[in-house]
């Protein structure tokens, strides 16, 4: 299986499968001499760790990080700090039970990976999905939480914005409430509602889609490169590569569909410090694939989880008509930790795109104002 790796001068690769021994990451490229220690990147695995609250599933994994390799620590560098080789990251895997899927061997599930990575490769990992199952994203957090290293001064946050057909309000948006309840509402209010309505769907049987939000702040203008390296671009691609994930926009994205020219312009004065000032950020803090150094905002759509206990139709690899359910510990809304994850590939897209801009330009932001 090729296509295991993400990023061009900040660069990771994930290894692994949701039962076996271990997943990892190996994270090349990364700059020497960053503080970098396993509590830091444990920090944001315990965000995403399965078994939380009932909404996720109770598989119970500690996601314990391991450093392997491109740290080093002596009496010089005032903690563990990175070498600039390969960093090597090992996350065990502690609670399998391989056994609840006995009954898919041979069945596909509809609306999973099951049948095209048979029909491409001719040999699946049905032990929980293998390499396609959201377990792989723990290593990807772990690699985002490397990349904020790079990214000294800006801050990535995450938000569950949707849930189903239940929407937050955003004039409740509070940052500080994210971590404050189980769903990453940022809507104090919408909480209450939000639980009853995936309690429902939990009780079912059944399970529902999520939308999610990603903000970057602190991204300074210049980063990206028009044509082909577009900064908008790789994001799309990072976030479209996260498991279960089937739209992204940027900015207004599909809404600036509905905008008139003179709306989705976002006009500019020059500001009290010298500096430009947008009166809005409809282009969602990039312009021709380059960052403008306002906030860059990212949305994305997660379908419901395909793992549920109702039968479906479906086939088996003898050519079969079977119905299928899947039994086990599964998530009635897989985006719920896809918040964490969504941190971390952004984190890793601003992380490659400051070192090829660095590369590019000797600089790690805008040229000097005035332009002229």
């Amino acid at each position: 299986m090729s296509h295991n790796s993400f990023g061009h001068l900040f660069r990771i690769t994930t290894w692994g499968e949701s039962h076996g021994p271990a997943l990892g990451c190996v994270v090349d490229g990364c700059p020497p001499g960053l503080p970098l220690t396993a509590e830091f990147i444990q920090a944001f695995l315990d965000k995403r760790k399965p078994g939380q609250s009932r909404f996720v599933t109770q598989r119970r994994e500690d996601d314990r990080v391991e450093i392997l390799s491109g740290v080093f620590e002596d009496d010089r560098t005032d903690g563990p700090v990175t070498t600039g080789t390969p960093i090597s990251l090992l996350i065990r895997n502690t609670d399998q039970r391989s056994k609840d899927y006995g009954d898919i061997r041979d069945k596909y599930r509809p609306g999973h990976a099951d049948v095209v990575y048979d029909l491409k490769y001719g040999v699946r990992d049905y032990r929980g999905g293998g390499r396609s199952s959201a377990r792989e994203t723990a290593a990807r957090v772990a690699g985002g939480a490397v990349a904020r290293r790079v990214l000294d001064g800006i801050t990535i946050r995450a938000a569950m914005v949707q849930i189903g057909s239940e929407t937050i309000d955003r004039a409740n948006w509070d940052w500080a409430e994210v971590d404050n309840n189980p769903l990453f509402c940022p809507d104090r209010a919408a909480v209450p509602r939000l639980e009853a309505y995936l309690d429902k769907v939990r009780k079912a049987g059944s399970s529902v889609g999520a939308i999610i939000e990603v903000v970057a702040e602190g991204v300074p203008a210049g980063w990206g490169a028009p044509i082909y390296g577009k900064l908008d671009q790789d994001i799309a691609s990072a976030l479209m590569s996260i498991n279960a994930v089937k739209a992204v926009e940027i900015g207004e994205g599909f809404a600036a569909a509905t905008l008139t020219g003179e709306d989705n312009a976002d006009e500019m004065r020059m500001g009290a410090d010298g500096k430009i000032a947008f009166a809005s950020n409809h282009a969602g803090g990039i312009l021709g694939g380059i960052s403008t150094g306002q906030p860059i905002v990212a949305r994305f759509a997660v379908k419901p989880t395909s793992s549920i206990l109702n039968p479906r139709q479906s086939v088996s690899a003898a050519g079969e008509d079977v119905d299928v359910l899947t039994r086990g510990r599964h998530d009635p809304c897989v985006g719920i930790r896809a918040v964490p994850v969504a941190e971390a590939m952004l984190a890793i897209v601003l992380a490659d795109h400051k070192l090829r801009h660095r590369g590019q330009t000797g600089r790690d932001g805008a040229v000097a104002w005035p332009l002229r």
